[in-house]
């Protein structure tokens, strides 16, 4: 399998002040980097493109995306798609990236879109899916508003529904928080958290999607989840069921 993963990664830019003086610092950082290393020791063959590259490398058309079996978005905004730099500063008219995922999905591509402050609608709506095209193509409908919900105590998600994807993986270790959506009618909900959908998945077109509610790494994703023994397997699971040659 080949696979297009998008996102988890950020800039963190610190100002530091002693007294009268203060000076900045900046650091770089990936959150998917211990995810992407047991995909790629599981077989899947993994093309990342972090954050700030989207703005040059993203696939200019469904031609090019059809080269992957599955597209992941993780914690990254409809914005970076959006309002690349041919557009924003130079006002040329481009294809929408979101536009090419949603019929490159409906001619059998796969497609995941994992949790985060800038997944699903997002830390103050800031991610925004709900108002783009891929709101057709996500097997859940998502909030209006802010969808967080934060769990500084710990929450256990809970399997509901039996299926290969989460057969054998037991207990579901702790995480601290989530995004918030409701499942569409044709969607399966094979795990809840707090009574709401943690993990969904749904078709559309000839593709297949789903749906993580938290996130694959720090902090949502608690250092118990990046520990946990099926960590692998569970996304190696969830990759390949969503995959094209799956």
């Amino acid at each position: 399998m080949k696979v297009l993963f998008v996102g988890e990664s950020w800039v963190i830019h610190m100002i530091h002040t002693k007294g009268f003086d203060s000076f900045t610092s900046t650091k770089y950082e990936e959150g998917a980097t211990f995810l992407l290393q047991c995909l790629r020791e599981k077989g899947i063959d993994i093309t990342y493109l972090p954050s700030h590259e989207v703005q040059i490398r993203f696939p200019s058309s469904v031609e090019e995306l059809q080269q992957y079996d599955a597209v992941v978005l993780s914690d990254i905004g409809s914005n970076t798609f959006l309002l690349r730099n041919p557009t924003f500063y130079e006002m040329q008219v481009n294809p929408n990236p979101l536009e090419l995922i949603k019929d490159y999905v409906a001619q059998g591509g796969g497609f995941l879109m994992i949790g985060g402050y800038l997944s699903f609608t997002g830390i103050e709506g800031k991610a925004n899916y709900k108002n783009t095209v891929l709101s057709e193509l996500l097997p859940v409908e998502l909030s209006d508003t802010d969808d967080r919900i934060e769990m500084p105590q710990g929450v256990h998600p809970v399997t509901v529904q039996d299926d290969p994807l989460t057969s054998d993986l037991g207990e579901w270790p702790l995480f601290l928080g989530y995004n918030r959506f409701s499942a569409k009618t044709d969607a399966k909900v094979l795990a809840v958290i707090n009574d709401d959908p943690f993990l969904v998945s749904g078709n559309f077109g000839k593709g297949r999607t789903a749906c993580f509610a938290s996130d694959c790494a720090p902090h949502w994703g608690s250092k118990e989840f990046v520990d946990w023994k099926n960590y692998p397997l569970f996304w190696s699971r969830l990759i390949e069921t969503i995959g094209r040659k799956s």
